[in-house]
């Protein structure tokens, strides 16, 4: 293989701004070789993303990212890596995060009336499709926070995502509702019945010390872990070189994403991770069960 690998990356059938399709399309233009969709509590963007890879000639790992009922000060994500055959329950539990993420919203979007801003779910669904739309049979794009985010800054209130979230959406700010997630013994066992790898992604959002985090790790490991994400644009080089020395004494595997979301997030470059590095083949090629189920 030649060329840039990418694990970690989001369409608009979640928080992304590009079509699944269009996702594969941009990927293609940048001489991404490998390619995993993990969008937020969803696969329902898999299909489309994969009848392009193979169009495109691309290597495709289906996935996902899961939210993971965590009591910690941060967030607990769970990657679902190589989900070549999704479960009857696997399924099941998919379709049961979604309906609470719906429920979720509407409670956001009563609290945002509330404040004095109308708006409907027809608005923020129109701002998921972001600039490419839909492809012809695409699923209808998820709203998440970052619509709402751009529904603010299409009414004034604020400049950009980042005021958005600093001032309405983050953690503990008015417009803030927590996320329903799966415990992780329940979602690694159906990401491993599915055929999957359970990494744990951008482990430093768990806001641990490093002093707790090894301890942690390994107790995951015990649970099912497989992997974490070390190299994430959203750490520093030399905290991704101390997670990926912490994985290897674990014995885990380590993975690098862009965490790529499109114009949702300008930063963020698909095939690169932490401080703009590209992510090479050899990530891809030492986890034999997606290099080699891949496709």
């Amino acid at each position: 293989m030649t060329g840039m690998v990418d694990l970690h990356t989001h369409s608009n059938a979640s928080d992304g701004s590009l079509s699944p399709a269009a996702l594969i399309q941009e990927a293609a233009r940048l001489n991404i070789s490998a390619i995993a969709l993990t969008d937020h509590d969803s696969i329902k963007g898999l299909a489309y993303a994969r009848n392009e890879a193979k169009r495109r000639g691309i290597r495709f790992i289906p996935g996902i990212e899961i939210e993971i009922n965590y009591s910690g000060g941060g967030q607990f994500h769970l990657l679902g890596l190589g989900i070549k055959r999704p479960s009857a329950a696997f399924i099941a539990a998919v379709e049961k995060l979604s309906r609470l993420r719906k429920e979720r919203n509407l409670e956001i979007l009563e609290r945002m009336r509330e404040m004095g801003v109308e708006a409907g779910m027809e608005e923020l669904e129109d701002l998921a499709r972001g600039p490419g739309g839909e492809g012809e049979g695409e699923p209808v794009p998820s709203v998440g926070r970052p619509h709402f985010a751009s529904l603010l800054i299409k009414r004034g209130i604020v400049k950009n995502q980042e005021l958005a979230f600093a001032r309405y959406l983050g953690l503990g700010k008015p417009l803030y509702v927590p996320k329903p997630g799966l415990d992780f013994d329940q979602a690694q066992a159906l990401i491993r019945d599915s055929a999957g790898l359970p990494i744990l992604a951008h482990p430093l959002s768990l806001y641990l010390s490093w002093n707790r985090l090894p301890a942690f790790l390994g107790e995951l490991k015990d649970r099912g872990l497989a992997g974490i994400e070390a190299w994430h644009p959203a750490a520093k080089g030399r905290e991704c070189r101390r997670l990926e020395a912490m994985a290897r004494e674990l014995d885990l595997y380590v993975t690098a994403g862009s965490d790529f979301h499109g114009p949702a997030r300008p930063g963020r470059r698909l095939g690169h991770s932490c401080e703009d590095r590209e992510i090479g083949e050899a990530v891809l090629e030492a986890i034999p069960e997606l290099s080699d189920g891949a496709g």
